[in-house]
């Protein structure tokens, strides 16, 4: 009977953690001002949101060209591959997240704020590393982490807010937007700003921003 009860545990602890975070996660946003309920929806349709991608553009990529076709005993036409690349705004780790970020904007002093997104956006633009055919990584923790710290230092009292703003826009700024032009080099057919690989950071900046309130 022990081991029965033991085996149990060990199958449902994944879902009491789970759970678990997603309380504490909760709470986390109640300190941004949010109400229980808000903060419930907002973590929901976050988590909810980051598997889907809203597409915003879609170019052709000219690949390397292969298997020679013939024109005639003596000449071989080489036709290009081409491929589609579709770039999109994930709703939960980009819109939603920008969208709360702005209704906080009442809440903090303009130039500090400003000043702290920079620092975060060159942060994560030196940290973001471009994974052929998959996308952009970056340290989940990293971004969040010193947006809470220059926040402490600029802003005061309003460092929750203004770590929260700065993480997300700093994070979004500095791994997706300023590697738009390096896109073509992953070679992806779907890339997503604030999806996979920036998702983690944008999610953990509400719940390190939230311990500062």
């Amino acid at each position: 009977m022990p081991i029965l009860w033991i085996i149990l545990a060990i199958m449902f602890l994944p879902v009491l953690l789970a759970l678990l975070f997603f309380q504490v996660a909760a709470f986390s946003f109640t300190k941004l001002g949010l109400s229980p309920l808000g903060a419930v929806l907002l973590l929901g349709l976050s988590l909810w949101g980051s598997i889907v991608n809203i597409p915003i553009s879609r170019r052709r990529l000219l690949l390397d060209e292969e298997n020679p076709r013939p024109v005639n005993n003596y000449i071989f036409y080489y036709p290009p591959r081409v491929k589609e690349q579709v770039i999109s705004i994930n709703l939960g780790g980009a819109v939603i997240p920008i969208l709360f970020s702005l209704s906080l904007l009442d809440k903090v002093p303009l130039e500090q704020t400003f000043l702290a997104v920079a620092i975060v956006a060159i942060v994560a633009k030196s940290l973001a590393k471009i994974v052929p055919g998959v996308g952009i990584r970056l340290p989940a923790f990293i971004p969040p982490i010193v947006a809470a710290i220059t926040a402490l230092i600029l802003a005061g009292n309003a460092a929750a807010p203004v770590a929260y703003i700065a993480g997300v826009w700093g994070t979004l700024i500095g791994a997706d937007l300023l590697n738009i032009p390096k896109f073509a080099r992953i070679g992806a057919a779907v890339i997503s700003i604030g999806g996979a690989g920036v998702f983690d950071g944008i999610f953990l900046v509400g719940l390190i921003a939230a311990l500062l309130a």
